[in-house]
């Protein structure tokens, strides 16, 4: 039986403070018109005489939005945010793992998170069927420029309707490409799977915001008992988190007893999750048959965060694995999710710290792996920006022995990005994994032996 009640997250995401809206508001305002604290007094009548006297006339609607933004912004809690209704649908789509589209995995093209560039095809589906290639940029979507859109934003303009067809403008490298594609079902898979040479196992971790991570878990170990692996390599790389039950049934499925989490309220009573929270996501381990048993590590960088440190830390703190990597992400808070908001949107609110199993808290610090690799799998970025010279004004600087001469804007601003060549992967052996130059993948292989 898979966890399926309260949700509540632990995931490293993009925040939002913008409106929760007119709708909901309305309850606070008639809330309080027969009196309230001298705050929601001062509150209304500063709202009554912007909407009845200031010079220009305003939205209700605009109000509102600043109100809210306001009252989330003075928590100052970047993990405490509003989804509103556009986005928490596409918010759904990702955590049912299901959606219409074309079958491709994106990423930013620009430094600044713009744009979309394709990472990865899915075998079988849409986009590799029509003949796109890893690399391709998207420039328009149905005519449309998106090459200065948010990621986010580009993706929901390629997903729709199931069957009905999307127009590419592709750029692969010099040449523009124009692709018409049928959107169909895609399953989003949070687990990938790899017997390396040796029949060592290689289990990949994509997401935990995902509800298929639950059956696919249970798949992925399943294939890897059947194969009769003895020795896993447990990816959590560039994973941002997800869903508490999601890390902890990760993590139950390797370990036979002891502590997975723990949750630490307001109060600071601290609480170990169990029928309270959800009658089927215990925050401790319990033996089963389908358990893998055999030798592991696990790998993480800086870039894992929230479930995936769940998963790093019960593992480590429990004797059962060797963490290998970088010092993870830090973020060691849980929130609960309020998703029934009367506009559409939702609420995600930090309402619990989690400790790992001895009592540790990892919030901002991290957790320090027990052999520690630098991720050497992309190129590094150097950005400097700076201020106050004359508009015009030429800087000259030296940067890793390369010769620079910057220009200042008209408002004496100057800035720079420089991002190194990525090396290509050596993927022999028919395997997508870089077995020799992936320096932490070679540094698990190493202590696996």
């Amino acid at each position: 039986m898979k966890p399926n009640g309260k949700i509540a997250l632990v995931l490293l995401g993009v925040t939002s403070t913008l409106a929760i809206g007119y709708a909901q508001l309305r309850s606070y305002q008639s809330s309080t018109q027969t009196g309230g604290s001298a705050q929601e007094q001062t509150f209304r009548e500063i709202y009554n005489a912007i909407k009845s006297e200031y010079l220009t006339p305003v939205e209700e609607r605009k109000l509102w939005e600043g109100a809210i933004s306001g009252m989330i912004g003075a928590l100052n809690d970047q993990f405490t945010y509003y989804t509103p209704p556009e986005d928490n649908q596409f918010d759904q789509q990702e955590l049912e793992g299901k959606f219409f589209g074309i079958g491709a995995t994106l990423t930013p093209t620009n430094s600044d998170g713009t744009g979309a560039s394709i990472t990865e095809l899915m075998l079988g589906m849409p986009a590799q069927q029509a003949g796109l290639q890893v690399g391709d940029k998207i420039v328009k979507v149905d005519g449309e420029d998106v090459s200065k859109l948010t990621l986010n934003n580009v993706v929901r303009k390629i997903r729709g309707a199931e069957n009905t067809k999307v127009k590419l403008l592709i750029q692969r490298g010099t040449a523009e490409l124009t692709f018409e594609i049928t959107r169909k079902q895609i399953t989003d898979y949070a687990i990938y799977t790899e017997i390396l040479p040796g029949n060592v196992g290689y289990l990949q971790v994509r997401t935990f915001y995902n509800r298929q991570i639950f059956d696919q878990m249970d798949q992925a170990v399943k294939s890897m008992n059947d194969k009769k692996v003895s020795k896993l390599i447990l990816d959590l790389r560039d994973n941002g988190g997800g869903l508490l039950c999601g890390g902890i049934y990760v993590a139950d499925a390797f370990l036979s007893k002891g502590n997975i989490v723990s949750l630490k309220d307001r109060t600071g009573k601290e609480t170990v999750p169990g029928n309270a929270f959800d009658s089927t996501c215990y925050g401790v381990a319990k033996a089963a048959k389908t358990d893998f048993t055999g030798k592991m590590v696990v790998l993480v960088n800086r870039n894992s965060a929230s479930a995936s440190e769940i998963v790093a830390g019960a593992l480590q703190d429990n004797g059962r694995a060797q963490v290998i990597g970088e010092k993870t992400f830090g973020k060691g808070v849980a929130q609960d999710v309020i998703s029934d908001l009367p506009d559409g949107g939702k609420l995600s609110l930090v309402s619990n710290e989690w400790l790992t199993p001895k009592g540790t808290s990892i919030h901002k610090k991290g957790i320090t792996p027990d052999v520690a690799v630098e991720d050497n799998r992309f190129p590094k970025v150097v950005t400097l920006e700076g201020t106050g010279a004359a508009p015009g004004e030429k800087i000259k600087m030296t940067i890793g022995g390369k010769e620079l001469e910057l220009t200042a804007d008209k408002d004496g601003k100057f800035t720079y990005t420089q991002v190194g060549e990525r090396k290509q992967p050596n993927t022999a052996n028919g395997s997508r994994l870089d077995l020799t130059g992936d320096s932490i993948l070679k540094k698990a292989l190493e202590v696996l032996k």
